[in-house]
């Protein structure tokens, strides 16, 4: 008797949890599709699908459709609320061959060269706050497989106008400064992640792996300094490879980090929900012996770029996307280059 009670309890509550989650997969080969953005009408990112595939049902409100469905930086579907009644939403990911990157001089050198693509932008409250986009390379020790630095090329900076600095209302702050180039610094060696605390995750698809990396902090006790509230910080970190290789930096096809943060001044009575968004994609891996990279700084306070290189195809274009919702608001930094 009890065992058929204690049997009917967990058949119970993995329905209840099922209920309470859609799954978006791949039309095309039936796979879980990871990050997977639900945009609301007004612009706002209401939900974002982890490496299942899967995004909190209850997230999704009637007030914020049409929904579109933004992968890989493109919109690939328009939802309304009734389409969420559903537990599994198929999607046409648009599979493409996936670009090789170039490798040059493949012989044993000092330094590891990674250029690429990079994205990146800050929500507040779920809508966007600040975006930056551009070209950057980052310079591993080959030994070691550490990362020695990071060389921004070109780059844009935008910001929404309606940011402002009241001290006591953190919702309308300008978060720019958070606006900073995607770290990895464990890329090189992402399985040594196995020794840390950290919750992983590996998803593997068709045409490549993918590594989903979890952590956080503050979770039952708020952090307080000079009147800030501090609360449920947490971390993800997405690393996709070739299929079946040993995960070096060679095999590297994509690199994604999400860190959320929960603020507020003491005297308001929510707190903030700011997420920032990171995307790296490698186009070309260099073996030298020299670190003679040129070196551009990164000043969030303007834009520095000599070519439109956010029209060739194959750049991750999401300020296209925020532009549909934001219009003229959605303002780029003077460009000094």
């Amino acid at each position: 008797m009890k065992k058929s009670l204690l049997l009917l309890l967990l058949t119970f509550a993995v329905h209840f949890f099922n209920a309470q989650t859609i799954t978006f997969i791949s039309e095309k080969t039936n796979k879980p599709l990871p990050k997977v953005s639900v945009f609301g009408k007004d612009g706002s990112i209401v939900a974002y699908s982890d490496i299942d595939g899967k995004i909190d049902k209850n997230l999704i409100k009637p007030d914020k459709e049409k929904f579109q469905l933004v992968y890989d930086n493109i919109s690939v579907a328009t939802l309304s609320y009734s389409d969420f009644n559903q537990d599994i939403i198929k999607i046409n990911d648009r599979i493409k061959d996936i670009e090789a990157v170039v490798i040059k001089n493949n012989k044993p050198a000092k330094y590891i060269f990674v250029k690429g693509n990079f994205n990146a932008y800050v929500t507040v409250n779920n809508k966007l706050n600040c975006y930056t986009d551009g070209i950057v390379t980052y310079i591993f020790d080959n030994k070691t497989k550490k990362l020695k630095s990071a060389n921004v090329e070109q780059y844009r900076i935008f910001r929404l106008e309606d940011a402002t600095f009241e001290k006591k209302q953190t919702g309308m702050w300008d978060y720019q400064a958070m606006l900073r180039l995607p770290e990895m610094k464990e890329v090189g060696n992402i399985l040594e992640y196995k020794k840390k605390n950290s919750v992983i995750k590996e998803l593997k698809g068709q045409q490549k792996d993918q590594i989903e990396i979890t952590g956080e902090a503050l979770q039952e006790k708020e952090f307080a300094l000079f009147g800030y509230r501090f609360f449920d910080v947490r971390t993800i970190i997405n690393a996709a490879y070739g299929k079946d290789t040993s995960k070096t930096l060679r095999d590297l096809l994509e690199y994604n980090e999400i860190a959320f943060l929960k603020l507020k001044h003491k005297s308001e009575p929510e707190y903030n929900q700011l997420i920032v968004y990171r995307n790296f994609y490698p186009t070309e891996l260099v073996f030298k012996n020299e670190n003679d990279t040129e070196k551009n700084k990164f000043d969030i306070k303007n834009s520095s770029y000599a070519t439109n290189y956010w029209e060739s195809p194959d750049f991750p274009n999401m300020q296209s996307v925020f532009s549909s919702f934001f219009k003229d608001d959605l303002k780029e930094k003077q460009n000094i280059k």
